[in-house]
């Protein structure tokens, strides 16, 4: 990854975010799990907003 994560907040959103990421390719081409897929990337959007926070938070 060529994000150094600069707290261990940053790093564990980091981790949640890839795993979230992992699991959406997974069910890629599953049959009914479009709404699951959404789910996950509605959570992945969460995470994405925090992380953004924090970023901004440790560069003042």
């Amino acid at each position: 990854m060529s994000y150094e994560a600069g707290s261990r907040e940053c790093r564990s959103l980091i981790e949640a975010k890839e795993s979230l990421i992992n699991v959406i390719e997974s069910l890629r081409g599953l049959e009914d799990t479009d709404h699951i897929q959404k789910q996950l990337l509605d959570l992945y959007n969460d995470l994405e907003s925090m992380h953004e926070k924090r970023r901004e938070q440790e560069n003042e």
